[in-house]
């Protein structure tokens, strides 16, 4: 008597989320690498766009401000990858099955990202932080800072939401290539 022997793929949910994080994690360092580029030619110094995160926050030293930037903005981009792979657990719509439904459903997250996280905490939190330091600032630094973003709220915006739809465009294609070389599944053998 044979015995056929089949394939069955399932998804590795604690790889499948480990591997979206891993994903997560070098999308923003590669949207971070792009930042730096944009202050280079911008002419402000590298760096800048972190610093004004950290400055938001109320840190008036330039070098500790861009530190603490960098960290949230490494972190937020991580943390996004590893929700992704969460929802995509539970909503098998957003499961990137391939690098091309990857890039679909990371263009989603990356928007979803500017809308619910980016847009909000610029339009209310650091631009009208970085306004009030245009009248008084704690340091020339800050001051040269908030001067040189005053009037290029919609630069900014339009800006972030392109920079939001390459780190999502990124995530997808990364989490959906892993899928697709099979980064994701184990493969159980049913007899």
């Amino acid at each position: 008597m044979e015995t056929e022997v089949t394939s069955i793929w399932k998804v590795d949910q604690k790889m499948y989320i480990l591997y979206c994080t891993i994903a997560g994690f070098v999308s923003v360092w590669a949207i971070s690498g792009l930042l730096v580029l944009v202050d280079y030619a911008s002419g402000t110094p590298g760096g800048t766009f972190f610093a004004v995160i950290g400055i938001s926050l109320g840190i008036n030293d330039p070098a500790i401000a861009q530190y603490v930037g960098l960290g949230l903005h490494l972190l937020t981009g991580t943390v996004a990858g590893n929700i992704y792979g969460q929802a995509s657990i539970f909503w098998r719509k957003l499961a990137p099955n391939s690098y091309r439904q990857g890039i679909k459903t990371g263009l989603v997250v990356g928007a979803a990202l500017w809308t619910i996280l980016f847009l909000p905490l610029t339009t209310f939190g650091i631009l009208p932080k970085l306004d009030s330091y245009v009248a008084s600032a704690p340091n020339q630094y800050i001051f040269e800072i908030s001067s040189h973003f005053q009037g290029l709220y919609p630069v900014i915006i339009i800006g972030s939401l392109i920079f939001h739809l390459l780190y999502g465009l990124l995530l997808g294609f990364l989490a959906g290539r892993m899928t697709e070389l099979g980064t994701f599944v184990t493969r159980k053998e049913v007899l």
